[in-house]
């Protein structure tokens, strides 16, 4: 697909960090590797990469020590943390401080080349979006102040437009689409990027059930199969719900479809 981009492996297994450097160069990708989480952090001060793989265990700071300061430090660089040993408390805090997505090891060839397209799509994308946002405020500014004091129907129109097309709202939820930022009630949800992207889905979608493929497809832009996306889709879930709900364990507003995948009740 011609996508090209420079990568960061923080890892501290040598075999796994040249296999997925191999991987990747195969793949067209130019990629950078580090032993530890402090090489790692010195490879991102001396230049820009388009996506971290991060470890999320190693000997001597952990992956989400790492991802906290690159989140600080670098807050428009894509990570994604992997680890073997699962944990839900884990995937939520990585989530929290800013992680794209969360793997499990083994990490397969085509999961990682397909991940990795999908991701530098989507964070070219979000870029481009900011660009074009950035270019309509200019122009929207010098078209109030040629307009101002003149009660332009035109203006009135182009704003409502702007509106509309800014924000999705559900009942007392409301999602804005150029500031990334969810409300419920008036009050601010804390959520990360991917699960923002979540839960507009499930807004997008409401009140019908969205299954667990195609909320991967729609939050991640890329295809997983049924299992790993019921994996992959649960910890977004679980953050969210911490987020909205007023008791995780009993959720009033993100419903589980056992089996097929989840709704969002908010109207």
């Amino acid at each position: 697909m011609g996508l090209s981009g420079h990568i960061l492996i923080i890892d501290d297994e040598a075999t796994l960090r040249s296999t997925l450097a191999r991987i990747l160069q195969g793949a067209g990708f130019e990629v950078t590797t580090a032993g530890s989480g402090a090489e790692g952090l010195a490879f991102l001060s001396q230049q820009s990469f388009d996506l971290v793989y991060l470890d999320i265990r190693m000997p001597d700071m952990s992956g989400l020590e790492v991802l906290k300061s690159i989140h600080i430090k670098h807050p428009e660089t894509a990570v994604v943390l992997f680890t073997a040993q699962p944990d839900l408390n884990s995937a939520i805090q990585a989530m929290r401080e800013g992680a794209l997505d969360y793997l499990l090891k083994p990490l397969q060839p085509k999961t990682i080349i397909e991940r990795t397209q999908a991701v530098l799509t989507r964070t070219g994308t979000e870029r481009r979006k900011r660009h074009i946002r950035s270019q309509i405020d200019t122009l929207q500014s010098q078209l109030q102040s040629l307009e101002a004091g003149e009660g332009s129907e035109k203006q009135t129109n182009l704003q409502d437009l702007t509106i509309k097309e800014r924000f999705v709202v559900r009942g007392k939820l409301a999602l804005d689409l150029h500031a990334r930022r969810a409300t419920l009630d008036g009050g601010t949800i804390s959520l990360s990027p991917a699960s923002f992207d979540y839960l507009l889905v499930l807004a997008r979608h409401a009140p019908n059930t969205v299954d667990y493929q195609t909320l991967v497809a729609e939050a991640q832009g890329y295809k997983a199969e049924a299992r790993e996306a019921q994996e992959l889709v649960k910890w977004h879930i679980h953050h969210i719900r911490q987020a909205i709900e007023s008791d995780a364990e009993k959720p009033a507003y993100v419903i589980n479809v056992r089996g097929v995948g989840y709704r969002l009740v908010a109207d």
